[in-house]
């Protein structure tokens, strides 16, 4: 039986076109009902498949799920709801956005999953560049990977046009080292919402990238 019900993404379809609070509060008994229980209770079955992998993910559905309210503080667009649910489980889950895990997003248009490493810091980039110029072969091997290519393609991520020279040897050979970010994505029909197997299509995509998603976390960790 499938966790969610075509009204998830008619009250993304519907939101869209009246993203204010007024329409918000009307519509609140339905987004409880609809989109905000369900999104809860499948975060919380993809945790304990999840955890059975690895059980340094200890985290809560709280401790995952990001709040449907924009925050508004620092954009031009006012407009105060998302229009998709979205969660990070990860060994740190919500509160450290960077550590590798399984983002993903589900809204009106498509299902987005997301992993690898976005936003990176100063020292944590310098980690993940040292770790693969360390281990070239490794991560060249995880890239070609089959399954990992199949479901997500390639790394993605801004270049820097310089970067330390100690490095430079290696971006010969690996190109990637320019990169400020190391992430990885994929993008999938909208209707899966509606597969009653919508579970086990996101572990396919988990355990797709677990032998990249373990090479960032040696990455960061030995930093």
């Amino acid at each position: 039986m499938a966790m969610f019900t075509a009204d998830f993404i008619d009250f993304f379809k519907e939101l869209s076109q009246n993203n204010n609070k007024k329409w918000f509060d009307q519509n609140r008994k339905r987004y409880e009902v609809s989109v905000k229980t369900p999104f809860h209770s499948f975060v919380e079955r993809m945790i304990k498949k999840i955890q059975a992998d690895d059980p340094e993910v200890k985290i809560t559905p709280a401790e995952s799920i990001f709040r449907i309210n924009r925050d508004l503080r620092f954009s031009k667009d006012k407009t105060p709801y998302k229009t998709q649910m979205s969660a990070l489980i990860s060994r740190t889950g919500k509160k450290d956005k960077d550590f590798p895990g399984i983002f993903f997003s589900m809204g009106e248009a498509n299902i987005m999953i997301y992993g690898g490493a976005h936003t990176l810091e100063k020292d944590r980039l310098y980690s993940i560049r040292k770790y693969i110029s360390e281990h070239p072969d490794t991560f060249s091997k995880r890239l070609a990977d089959r399954v990992f290519k199949d479901k997500y393609g390639r790394i993605h991520g801004d270049k820097n046009k310089r970067i330390p020279a100690e490095f430079n040897d290696a971006a010969e050979k690996q190109p990637l080292l320019f990169n400020k970010a190391f992430y990885y994505y994929a993008k999938l029909d909208v209707n899966l919402i509606l597969d009653p197997s919508l579970v086990d299509i996101f572990m396919d995509y988990y355990l797709a990238a677990k032998p990249m998603r373990e090479f960032l976390i040696s990455a960061l960790s030995n930093g």
